[in-house]
């Protein structure tokens, strides 16, 4: 396809953001990308990508430069706090034809999308207003420049500034988990998906190559602890399996609390929300990034589709990914409700079918987008 005129503005140049420009610049389209920050602001953290993550992957054209990159998952093992099993899913299994899951450094898959998008990101740069035109939307930049667009796309995250300009909703709300982060050098030999669940907190391994570890922890609330670290040890001091040589190891620790975003529209005029700023859930199924490349391919396939006409293909991409977005929010209450359970009553529950019931949290995503 050649070169559209119609002109497109992203804001956010996380996954969601690149993804989408890669999407659209492979659809003909050549859009802008902005991002408040500077370059080189990524926090190091691993990102685990299930097999529709993969799939979207192939559809941006991005999987060969992401194959060499971490360390493919084949299955998910559940434990105890003490470090006995609770049941274990084959993820071969599981997304046959659909794609391969892999645990990978988060900055690695940003340099491919980033790579991928072609095009100078414009950092440093922040919207001040979005003025939303009959046919169009007028943009103002907090250093004082304007222009005007055909289309505005907020990929700009949970706290989106796009989604307050443009009228489409408030700040998220708590999920009710305060999450860990970390990323571990000479840990323990780790090869598979690995996740402790306790009394209402759980501590997750996964490899992500070259003898990197990414720890992922969980407790219920909505404080972040002054220091993150000594509160992961507290919690996880007595838990079983790799978890004591993983606190040994540890560095730096990131720590937040979850967030979501449930809105009743996604687009206003010509603004349209993506990714995170749209439908951001809990990262229980580690859906976030999965759910921002396939918004990134239906968002372009949607355009084209519509020949351009942008208010054509809004109401077209979201009712495409509406089902799904929701269908991961549910089932992440879902399973973040099963962290209420006494140890008791749930741990023998999934010895006899976690396997089941852990797989069928993903049944739709196995469908095409």
């Amino acid at each position: 396809m050649g070169g559209s005129p119609l002109r497109i503005l992203v804001v956010g140049a996380g996954i969601a953001g690149l993804a989408v420009a890669r999407a659209l610049r492979m659809a003909g389209y050549r859009p802008d990308v902005t991002e408040r920050l500077p370059p080189g602001e990524n926090a190091e953290t691993g990102l685990y990508l299930p097999g529709n993550a993969a799939r979207a992957l192939c559809r941006l054209d991005l999987h060969g430069p992401v194959r060499p990159l971490g360390h493919v998952i084949h299955r998910q093992r559940f434990l105890d706090a003490t470090g006995a099993p609770l049941c274990e899913v084959d993820l071969d299994a599981l997304w046959s034809g659909v794609g391969e899951c892999r645990a990978l450094p988060r900055t690695e898959l940003h340099r491919v999308l980033l790579t991928g998008a072609g095009g100078a990101v414009r950092h440093g740069t922040e919207v001040r207003t979005v003025d939303l035109l009959p046919h169009s939307v007028g943009v103002t930049f907090v250093d004082g420049t304007a222009a005007e667009y055909d289309l505005v796309v907020g990929a700009d995250g949970p706290r989106s500034s796009i989604r307050a300009l443009a009228a489409l909703g408030g700040p998220p709300r708590p999920a009710g988990q305060v999450v860990y982060r970390a990323v571990v050098r000479d840990g323990p030999p780790v090869t598979e998906w690995t996740a402790l669940l306790g009394q209402r907190a759980g501590f997750l391994v996964v490899p992500i190559g070259a003898g990197r570890l990414h720890c992922y922890a969980d407790e219920a609330g909505t404080a972040a602890p002054a220091d993150p670290a000594a509160r992961l040890r507290e919690l996880f001091g007595d838990y079983g399996g790799p978890v004591p040589a993983v606190l040994e190891a540890l560095d730096r620790v990131h720590v937040g609390v979850t967030e979501e975003v449930e809105l009743g529209c996604w687009s206003r005029g010509r603004v349209l929300l993506v990714g995170d700023a749209a439908h951001a859930t809990a990262p229980t199924l580690s859906q976030g990034a999965a759910m921002a490349l396939e918004d990134a391919v239906v968002l372009a396939e949607s355009l084209r589709a519509a020949g351009g006409d942008v208010e054509v293909a809004l109401a077209a991409y979201e009712s495409r990914r509406r089902p799904r977005t929701r269908w991961v929010r549910d089932r992440t209450r879902d399973r973040n409700r099963t962290r209420d359970v006494p140890p008791a009553l749930r741990d023998p529950l999934l010895r006899g079918r976690g396997d089941r019931i852990f797989g069928e949290h993903y049944r739709l995503l196995l469908g095409p987008l």
